[in-house]
């Protein structure tokens, strides 16, 4: 194992923040970049990652690394220092309100001008010529503010994995994932593995985050040019959301940190036969068709349904309740799918998102992610 830090631009006078890098196994196969808490305040994936580590030592010592695994288990220290009366406030950057875990680089518009004629009748030259395109762009670009250098040393480190993990968690959830839909015959082990109650697959979602811009570029590409050039799916990127916010401990990250080992042996990163692969308890749902359940009053919120279970359609999933004139609204899904995923307050205002249930079909269109 060998570290590397990667310096962010001075914010101001006297200041200077870093991200470490931790690197196992060898070069030159494949390659894994994982990263944990890009939203600071979103601590499960840290602990996977320490967890991670440890297992990952081991398996190097004993000679069974096939290939280059980065673990990142601090993605994000501008985030970390963002404390407010005592609450850590890591999802967005205060300087400009914008998300940790939007706008990164668009891989494709960076090399889509240079790419065409690089590109042959094979796939794996592809692969190559691709990413170095890709290193060729991201070394050319000239961040001027802290936040576009830490995108940018996220990108160095990822640009050119094949497998991209970007450890999330919501503010109460069940274990769930989001993915492209071209990849998921790579990535439905991973949600064996890790027991996902929800699997999310959208091609663009809007926004750039930082999983999507990875396999965004190859999918691109392939609609660009693959009628011509066979160009393959480069990077297997997912975002792993554990669960929820407090969902921190030692026995949760053991099973985490565990499950993406067996996902890296099925992969062949890994030397040895992965465990049997578990049953998938609910089927892969179009992240359109995703159905927020918003509270049309302001009140006290009081759930009816728990996260990671099917609700039918008209299933009561909260009520609203106005303690000044004692209205109670209750809110119902139309939709049927799983619960995956509701909101940590329990007083609603007005138009607030309060959870989100993982219906089948494809109904919604523009941006599909929460601010």
């Amino acid at each position: 194992m060998h570290t590397q830090t990667h310096p962010l631009i001075s914010p101001s006078l006297g200041t200077a923040r870093t991200i470490t890098s931790f690197h196992y196994g060898p070069g030159g196969g494949q390659k894994v970049y994982i990263q944990s808490s890009l939203h600071a305040d979103e601590l499960p994936g840290m602990l996977v990652s320490w967890a991670l580590r440890r297992k990952l030592e081991t398996l190097e010592a004993a000679g069974k690394l096939r290939g280059e695994i980065v673990v990142v288990p601090v993605a994000n220290p501008i985030g970390l220092n963002q404390q407010m009366l005592g609450l850590l406030a890591g999802r967005f950057e205060m300087n400009t309100a914008q998300n940790f875990n939007r706008n990164f680089y668009n891989l494709a518009a960076l090399v889509e001008p240079v790419i065409e004629g690089r590109l042959t009748g094979d796939i794996e030259r592809n692969r190559a010529a691709i990413r170095s395109a890709l290193r060729e762009a991201l070394n050319a670009q000239k961040p001027r503010t802290e936040l576009e250098s830490h995108r940018l040393a996220l990108q160095l480190m990822s640009f050119d994995a094949d497998i991209v993990l970007d450890l999330h968690c919501d503010w109460e959830a069940a274990l769930h994932l989001y993915t492209n839909p071209d990849l998921w015959p790579d990535v439905e082990p991973l949600s064996r593995y890790l027991d996902a109650k929800a699997s999310l697959l959208a091609l663009d979602s809007v926004g750039n985050p930082f999983d999507e811009i990875h396999s965004f570029c190859w999918s691109d590409l392939r609609t660009r040019f693959g009628d011509r050039y066979p160009i393959p799916n480069g990077s297997i990127s997912v975002t792993v959301e554990l669960r929820s916010q407090r969902d921190v401990s030692y026995e949760l990250a053991e099973k985490d940190a565990q499950g993406i080992i067996e996902y890296l042996t099925h992969r062949g990163v890994i030397a040895g036969t992965p465990a049997p692969m578990p049953a998938l308890e609910f089927a892969a749902t179009p992240l359109a068709g995703t159905e927020p359940i918003v509270a049309p009053i302001s009140g006290v919120l009081v759930f009816r349904a728990e996260v990671g279970t099917w609700v039918d359609a008209g299933k009561e999933i909260a009520d609203v309740v106005d303690p000044l004139t004692d209205r109670v609204v209750t809110l119902t899904c139309s939709v049927a799918g799983v619960l995956y995923a509701r909101h940590v307050t329990r007083f609603a205002t007005a138009g607030m998102e309060v959870a989100r249930v993982a219906g089948s079909k494809a109904f919604r269109t523009g941006s599909l992610l929460s601010a």
